[in-house]
């Protein structure tokens, strides 16, 4: 029987910078959250947190299928009667680009505690300046 490799000690993570501008939505948010995980590493464990954190510049020129940008519609509840609100994609676009891209990372990440660990790795800004000069990002293409 084969036993499971589980990191010792602390993983190292790191920065990473990616560029949205020209990305499809759905091919650039599967990206990100393979790195969020960290499949992208030799010495990835399930279960471990051992990506590294993601910065996302220019969020607003991220691309969609056409047919998307029609008809997708983001939905949210305030949990009373009669509150729910209807965003269309477009507007979404518009007045806040970055939910966008975390929506669809968010949905491709598991759903219980350790994706919402992993959300608190993903900075995205809707233009091309940020404010983690300091981290050192490498940039990484897609």
């Amino acid at each position: 029987m084969e036993k499971t490799y589980v990191i010792k000690g602390k993983p190292e993570t790191k920065w990473v910078l990616i560029d949205a501008q020209g990305e499809t939505l759905g091919r650039l948010a599967s990206k990100i959250a393979a790195v969020l995980m960290g499949k992208n590493k030799a010495d990835f464990t399930p279960g471990v947190p051992a990506g590294d954190s993601v910065i996302v510049i220019n969020a607003k020129d991220i691309q969609a299928n056409p047919t998307r940008v029609k008809e997708k519609i983001y939905y949210r509840h305030s949990n009373y009667p009669g509150g729910l609100k209807a965003v269309a994609y477009s507007d979404q676009l518009a007045n806040h680009p970055d939910r966008i891209i975390k929506f669809a990372v968010k949905g491709m990440l598991p759903h219980n505690r350790y994706g919402r660990l992993l959300m608190k790795r993903l900075r995205v800004f809707a233009g091309a300046e940020h404010p983690h000069k300091g981290q050192q990002p490498e940039k990484l293409d897609l």
